[in-house]
Parts: structure tokens; C-alpha cells; sequence
């Protein structure tokens, strides 16, 4: 499992807070119709299958709401979720675990489906040796829970932004005046610091390799031109391939050797995981 970093943790912090704010508002009003001393005992399941990710969100969530609801997990960030099996048990205020109930499930829903198509893609290509990565195509504010969920289910991070990796490309290129230019200035800009250039034929791969560039990325090239490219300049430079990555086509891209596919459908084409959570006890 992933681990949490301390600006993941102050990122899930304030990430909460604003969720809480933006549905509970000045009260709710729904929550006033159960008495306020009211226990319940909840179970929440998942109706899919699924790779289990957010239970830090869902914490956060009723540690800010409501410390004394007790979340006794049944499983861990990166299990693989059984249709109709509980992964989560709520005991407490009844009033606390229906308000918080929707923010709650709202980020594990999100992230685990994040996690499970990373699954998806890590698995499509297991016996490569390659890595799958994410792209920036992220939920804006949700960068780094959507960047924790690919690595929960098996893929890799590319740039977390526009400040730790540079990512020349086409409109780069034309600004600076040619890839040899921009690869020059980047080195002088941040030495040290990872240097990729976006092709798009295989002129611009040689100009790319002699500039210095780091990694080269192979944007919807034909498999043919993958294959020469990374057989002729193969220990000089590592290869991304990217663009109309489908699952027909990424097996066929993993065989042409290139070190990376980037794949943007994994953080953004988000779907709901379906889940729900069912009252098994009341009290008072």
C-alpha cells in the first residue's frame, strides 16, 4: 500500500474541511429528524467489484465531524473488494454517521475506482518490463488523492507538477525555437532535474537524444517507429510512449520495449465505484 506523505496529510486535512463546509453548510437540517442522543452500528459495501482506496479521507471526515464514531475497518487500501462483503463498520452518534455519510463515500468511491483502473492497466502489462503512469489530467484540487490511488492500485506517478519534472512539448519547442534550445535552457534552469521532450516523429527523437534530454516521449507513434526508435538509441535514453492507449492496443506497445506508457484515462475518466452503506443496529 501506498504510504501518506506529510503534504498528502495536510492535503487530506483542508481537503475534508472544504467537503464538510460545502455540503453541511449552516447545518443539517435532515440530521435534526433523529433524537440527538441516537447510536447506530452501519456496515458499508461495495456492489462491484473493486480496489479499496480513501479509508484516510473517511477518517479525516468523522475525526473532524465527530471523533467519537468508531470506523473499524475490514479492509486495507489496495484489497481487492468482494460484491456485497462489508470493508467498513460505523458505531456512534446516529446523527454524526448520516451527515458524514456522503462526504465520506464520496471520496472512497472516487479514489477507489482511480485505484482500480490503475489495477486494471499495472495487470494489462505485469509481464513487461515497463511502468504505466498518470498524467496531470487530474480533478483539479484532487491531484494528490488521485496520484495516492494510482500507486494503491499498481501504477506509478509521473510528474506530481509543473515544478518537479520538465515536460517539453510541442508549444515548448516552438517558444524556445527548437528542441535543442529548450533541452539547453532546461538544464541551465534546474541542474538535475528530469528533462523529457515530446516527439512526434523520429527526426525529433535523434535531435532529442543529442540535445540530452533524459526520456523521450513517443507520442502516438506507429508501433514500428517505437520499436526502431528504442532498438537504436536503447541505454542512451529512456522511452515513454503515449496517446490512444486502449486495452487493445497498450499489450501491443509494451512488446515494442519502451520503459513507460503514460495513460490519461486513469485519473481522468472518473466513475463512481457503487457503494452503499446500510444501517445493521439503532440504539439510544
Amino acid at each position: 500500500m501506498a504510504t501518506l506523505s506529510n503534504s498528502l496529510q495536510d492535503h487530506i486535512s483542508k481537503h475534508v474541511q472544504a467537503s464538510l463546509e460545502e455540503d453541511i453548510g449552516s447545518g443539517d437540517i435532515t440530521a435534526k429528524l433523529i433524537p440527538t442522543d441516537n447510536t447506530l452500528t452501519a456496515l458499508v459495501i461495495s456492489r462491484e467489484p473493486a480496489v479499496l482506496c480513501g479509508r484516510a479521507w473517511a477518517d479525516e471526515v468523522f475525526a473532524q465531524l465527530d471523533p467519537s464514531v468508531s470506523l473499524e475497518w475490514l479492509a486495507d487500501d489496495g484489497d481487492e473488494l468482494t460484491p456485497n462483503e462489508p470493508f467498513l463498520k460505523l458505531s456512534g452518534n446516529a446523527r454524526s454517521i448520516l451527515t458524514g455519510e456522503r462526504t465520506a463515500l464520496n471520496y472512497i468511491q472516487m479514489l477507489s475506482y482511480t485505484a482500480t483502473i490503475s489495477r486494471h492497466y499495472a495487470n494489462m502489462v505485469q509481464d513487461a518490463s515497463l511502468t504505466i503512469l498518470d498524467t496531470r489530467k487530474t480533478i483539479p484540487s484532487l491531484r494528490l488523492a488521485q496520484k495516492y490511488a494510482i500507486k494503491v492500485g499498481g501504477a506509478s506517478n509521473h510528474r506530481v507538477g509543473l515544478y518537479d519534472a520538465f515536460l517539453i512539448k510541442e508549444n515548448h519547442i516552438m517558444a524556445a525555437g527548437s528542441i535543442t534550445a529548450a533541452v539547453t535552457q532546461a538544464q541551465s534552469i534546474a541542474p538535475g532535474k528530469t528533462i523529457e521532450v515530446e516527439t512526434e516523429n523520429l527526426v525529433e527523437v535523434e535531435e532529442a537524444v543529442n540535445a540530452g534530454a533524459d526520456i523521450i516521449m513517443l507520442d502516438n507513434f506507429s508501433l514500428e517507429d517505437m520499436r526502431f526508435a528504442v532498438n537504436k538509441y536503447q541505454g542512451k535514453v529512456k522511452f515513454e510512449a503515449s496517446g490512444n492507449m486502449t486495452d487493445a492496443h497498450i499489450k501491443d506497445v509494451a512488446s515494442t520495449g519502451v520503459d513507460f506508457i503514460s495513460v490519461g484515462a486513469l485519473t481522468k475518466h472518473v466513475q463512481a465505484i457503487d457503494l452503499s452503506l446500510r444501517v445493521v443496529k439503532e440504539g439510544i
